[in-house]
């Protein structure tokens, strides 16, 4: 009896730690995907707040990646709506949208540097808290 009260223990706190990292996800890719939408907006407006950097690589104009990012951050809310109910396929979205970001704010570092950086390591956590949570047990 005492086994079955500590095993039961044991899976309610790993089930409140995974909702927990599953919620801290949802919230920081929504902000961060909030954050992504509102930077898109300000480059469809060619706002000035961008830095100009004349010899990168990955050179794109101004308006295009400002609908990039406007799209990946609206998708990245959305999902990030769909977390919060704790569903496998939100999980598996949030993953893939995180790591899009995560990817086009490497790209658009020389562009908005400080921001580039800090959505990178947003992104970065809302990977690792989605990858680490361990699917329920059956009860089979």
């Amino acid at each position: 009896m005492a086994t079955t009260t500590h095993h039961h223990h044991r899976s309610a706190d790993a089930a409140a730690a995974a909702g927990g990292l599953t919620v801290f996800a949802a919230v920081m890719l929504f902000i961060a995907g909030m954050l992504d939408l509102f930077r898109g907006i300000m480059a469809i407006a060619e706002d000035d707040v961008f830095v100009t950097t004349p010899n990168y690589v990955f050179k794109f104009d101004l308006t295009s990646w400002g609908w990039i990012q406007l799209a990946l951050g609206a998708i990245a809310m959305i999902v990030s709506i769909g977390l919060f109910s704790a569903r496998i396929w939100a999980r598996v979205l949030g993953v893939g949208i995180a790591g899009l970001l995560l990817i086009a704010n490497f790209l658009s570092i020389p562009y908005y540097p400080v921001w580039s950086l800090t959505l990178i390591a947003l992104y970065g956590f809302v990977i690792w808290a989605l990858c680490v949570v361990k699917r329920k047990p059956s009860t089979d």
